[in-house]
């Protein structure tokens, strides 16, 4: 079964008004004088990675893959622009038709990226490109944000599986779009079902206080869950008083108790305390599960405790700080006339405050040093040189309208950690720093 195909509350039938009113006006300006069919190349970037990052991570691109499939003006958004006259109504038949013909290629879902990394190119008439602008870059923004922040909290819990638990702190889309970049950054599994049943994400889940406060006594609320989920469920044991909800969970459910879960206080020193007497009582093999407002820098301050899973929620679903990448969309490149045949001319955005462009047609490539350790973002407008020619980052998504790199969401998790693995050992450190390798321009 192909969720996808049922309609599901957290798919868009279209994406065409997932764009900027001035995206429209552009189209129909550029119809009326002709250069809307121009051959043109856009690109996505950011000028500087979020302060204190080492590097970023491209989230989203299967998602941008789907928006531009379902780019499309159907009736009902046909006429809501035509009541409310955004366009006239040359430009309304023109979007009528409007379908995706040109070719975009990207940076894999699951790459890394540093300042000015051409991330996403996207190429094809004017008009057709400059009407992706703001669907391509709310997608890539969110959901490379979260997906860095992941990266970070599962450098930083190592071995140690990472649950994601923040629905209930970003919109009920956000939460389905940050448990699918979540898992690409390194998380196991995800509380929202509408993302396990969309994106075939791992779902766990037990219980909450209002279980345990539902209930005469603690033991009533435990006994009653051990019975309907088995020895194997995780038990809360914060809501009370830990000490005795740990005996009262190994009383209940038996020293083959899966996990207990905490959920406030010192978490350092109470998973020490609740390791030792579940040790005590017999229940080596139970684990331990924190939650509590963790980030990267909390679970890193845990490498030592005896814990063996975490619960992230509302910092990774906020990009930990950075909820966004700053990335942009400009066009870097068009024809030097309307003919088809016409050669591209570059152009850039000159600008004083930092917001200026690099003109020109990118490529991207990774120089690595003898050991393969990457050691340059090398980024370029003329020939590729050869010693970088099997190095090249972007791949082809779409081909004449048509995705042709449709993958598993897997695949984009397999790839981030390659990626990840292969940059110098401070990309790693949760320390402030600029990223980790430099970006040259060939």
């Amino acid at each position: 079964m192909n969720p996808a195909d049922l309609g599901l509350p957290v798919d868009v039938p279209s994406t065409a008004l997932f764009t900027d009113h001035y995206e429209l006006t552009m189209l129909q300006a550029a119809l009326a004088n002709g250069a809307a069919d121009r051959r043109s190349v856009f690109e996505v970037f950011t000028r500087r990675l979020p302060e204190g990052r080492r590097y970023g991570v491209v989230g989203g691109t299967g998602r941008v893959l789907d928006a531009v499939e379902n780019f499309r003006f159907d009736s009902a958004v046909l006429e809501f622009l035509r009541e409310r006259a955004v366009v006239n109504m040359r430009t309304l038949d023109w979007l009528s038709q409007y379908r995706f013909s040109g070719d975009i290629w990207g940076y894999p879902e699951g790459e890394v990226y540093f300042p000015g990394s051409p991330i996403m190119r996207v190429e094809g008439t004017f008009a057709e490109c400059v009407l992706l602008e703001t669907v391509i870059l709310s997608i890539l923004n969110h959901d490379s944000a979260i997906a860095a922040a992941a990266s970070r909290m599962a450098a930083a819990a190592g071995d140690r599986p990472l649950i994601e638990m923040g629905a209930r702190r970003t919109h009920e889309l956000a939460a389905v779009a940050s448990a699918r970049a979540a898992y690409v950054g390194g998380f196991a599994s995800t509380s929202d079902l509408a993302a396990g049943f969309r994106y075939g994400i791992p779902t766990v889940g037990t219980s909450a206080h209002a279980f345990t406060l539902l209930h005469d006594t603690e033991r009533d609320a435990f006994t009653a869950q051990v019975a309907s989920l088995g020895t194997g469920t995780t038990l809360l044991v914060d809501t009370y008083d830990v000490a005795e909800a740990v005996r009262t969970a190994v009383e209940v459910a038996g020293t083959d108790l899966g996990a207990v879960r905490i959920d406030s206080g010192d978490l350092l020193l109470v998973a020490h305390r609740v390791r030792q007497q579940l040790d005590e009582l017999g229940a080596r093999d139970t684990r331990i599960v924190v939650t509590s407002d963790l980030d990267e820098y909390a679970i890193a301050s845990l490498a030592a405790a005896p814990v063996d899973a975490y619960g992230v929620g509302t910092q990774l679903v906020t990009g930990s700080g950075h909820p966004t990448c700053s990335m942009v969309y400009k066009l870097v490149a068009r024809a030097a006339s309307d003919d088809p045949k016409a050669p591209l001319v570059p152009v850039a955005k000159k600008s004083v405050g930092g917001k200026s462009s690099v003109g020109g047609r990118k490529w991207a490539a990774r120089r690595r040093d003898a050991d393969g350790v990457a050691e340059a973002e090398v980024v370029g407008t003329g020939p590729v040189p050869s010693a970088l020619a099997d190095r090249q980052l972007l791949v082809e998504l779409v081909k004449g309208g048509e995705v042709v790199a449709r993958e598993p969401l897997e695949a984009a998790r397999t790839r981030h950690v390659a990626a990840r693995s292969g940059l110098p050992m401070s990309a790693l450190q949760l320390s402030r720093g600029e990223p980790v390798i430099p970006t040259e321009y060939a």
